[in-house]
């Protein structure tokens, strides 16, 4: 039991625990917290600051901080995929966000789900999009869980209870303030982790010897791993490399708890800006994945790749600085598990249940709704942490990624143009789904990066992420699906959003 570690980390857990309850009070309008808008995208109030630490504590969370090193401390160079993904999101989000901000904000929008409904008119298609969402998001809040619970179980407590007893307070502060709760946390959390990373990147290598031995040592320790691998790409890795950061990037922006981070600024100003200051993470992931190296030097040995950086801080370190440490991974895990669980909420309560309502829900009403399907949902994935191999939501992960790049065609080019079918959509992103599920299936979960077999004159096998193909065939199906519909003359179902939205 490392007893100092587990005080200090209990002191900054309660900090965040007084934020969360605080954050209910934080901008309340006079009406209170009685709607959707209001509890689910905080008003839509956040200026460029507030935005930039939501957004940044919702992409880079606790597991980014346990798995992108672990990555690096198992399997060598590839993990550093996560890097070039981040950079080329934000240019993407640069483009495509700002002009989905202003649609959403004209209309009310509070889910891409909803721009889909206004965009297609066509209910199924809703509905497909918002069950992606929500499909993908429950192995994510589980993720969260898996990091802290790594982190707990690190500092020598044992039992499942202490990471129950956690969730609760997160479900609690969740439940009362909304959104506000993680906006608040996430400043204290993202300065934690800022302190953490500069300060573990600086003493633990003049520590083993300076970086030039850190590399050489990690390298060594690499060779020896079942495969072997290295600190540099191997020549058969660089399509599977380079389709991870490229599948990754596009759906990066497409997830809910993204929509629901973005939807809350209250500018597509504040979205720009935001797009050219967050590559400041990417800087910091760059560095935060370096870890793994470090672990590996420091002859950090585990089977568990997660657990190499909570031990590599506790046996580099003094207790009550590994304390501070492992609290902001742990406290990274508050934050996107709180957006997530309300981003799923928001889904179900407009784009699942809403759409079968069969009347139109009061501001009062979608807000208690939400509220409680947060609970719920916060809860299934405790469960499924707790009753489940950890490897089953690691492994679900890997499809959530693959399922958000079928909703490319849908969300990112409709923001663009009208000219793809609704029906044709829908059965795109069916063969989307099915088929990048089939490979990551057959790859027994294991893996993302899928070898495809073409013909010779094609090039013959070639491995890359699942989602990747199967993006390809959804947008090919879409566009010749579109193209016979509209030469059957098919209706194509009304667009209820306003032109003059998309200009600017």
């Amino acid at each position: 039991m490392h007893t100092t570690a587990l005080a200090v980390f209990c002191v900054f857990f309660l900090l965040v625990t007084v934020a969360g309850f605080w954050a209910a009070r934080w901008r309340r309008p006079a009406a209170g917290i009685a709607s959707l808008e209001e509890w689910g995208l905080a008003g839509r109030s956040f200026g460029t600051w507030i935005t930039w630490f939501l957004i940044g504590g919702d992409l880079y969370t606790a597991y980014t901080v346990i798995a992108v090193p672990g990555a690096l401390y198992g399997a060598g160079a590839m993990g550093f995929f996560a890097v070039p993904y981040a950079i080329i999101a934000y240019p993407y989000m640069m483009v495509v966000l700002p002009r989905l901000w202003r649609v959403c904000h004209r209309h009310g929008y509070v889910t891409f789900a909803d721009f889909v409904s206004g965009r297609y008119g066509n209910r199924w298609l809703t509905v497909a999009i918002a069950l992606t969402g929500v499909l993908a998001l429950m192995p994510y809040i589980a993720l969260q869980l898996v990091g802290m619970k790594v982190v707990i179980q690190s500092m020598g407590l044992q039992g499942e209870w202490p990471l129950a007893v956690a969730f609760i307070i997160l479900a609690a502060y969740t439940y009362s303030s909304g959104l506000r709760a993680p906006a608040v946390i996430a400043i204290v959390k993202d300065l934690m982790l800022y302190i953490m990373v500069l300060a573990a990147l600086i003493i633990i290598p003049i520590q083993l010897g300076g970086y030039s031995h850190v590399f050489s040592l990690a390298n060594q320790a690499l060779a020896t791993h079942q495969p072997p691998a290295t600190i540099y790409l191997k020549p058969g890795q660089f399509l599977g490399y380079s389709t991870l950061a490229i599948g990754s990037a596009l759906a990066l922006m497409l997830y809910p708890h993204t929509a629901t981070a973005v939807l809350s600024a209250k500018s597509a100003n504040v979205v720009r800006r935001n797009a050219a200051m967050l590559p400041a993470y990417s800087f910091l992931l760059g560095l935060i994945a370096l870890l793994g190296y470090l672990a590996l030097a420091a002859g950090i040995e585990t089977t568990n790749t997660s657990s190499a950086v909570p031990l590599l801080f506790l046996k580099s370190f003094p207790e009550w600085f590994a304390g501070f440490c492992l609290a902001a991974v742990a406290i990274g895990a508050l934050v996107p598990a709180a957006i997530m669980s309300i981003a799923a909420s928001n889904l179900f309560t407009r784009n699942l249940y809403g759409e079968f309502a069969g009347r139109k829900m009061q501001p009062h009403e979608e807000s208690a709704m939400a509220k409680i399907v947060s609970l719920v949902v916060k809860f299934g994935a405790l469960a499924f942490v707790l009753w489940l191999p950890t490897p089953y939501a690691i492994n679900m992960q890997l499809l959530g990624g693959i399922w958000m790049c079928q909703l490319v065609p849908t969300i990112v080019f409709g923001v663009f143009t009208r000219w793809f079918h609704p029906w044709a959509l829908l059965a795109g992103w069916a063969a989307g789904m099915a088929s990048g599920t089939a490979m990551a299936a057959s790859l027994s979960l294991k893996s993302s990066v899928y070898p495809l077999h073409l013909p010779a004159w094609l090039g013959g096998t070639w491995a890359m992420y699942a989602a990747v193909p199967a993006l390809l065939l959804n947008l090919a199906l879409s566009a010749v699906l579109t193209l016979l519909f509209r030469a059957l003359k098919l209706n194509s179902d009304s667009d209820c959003t306003d032109a003059s939205a998309y200009v600017g």
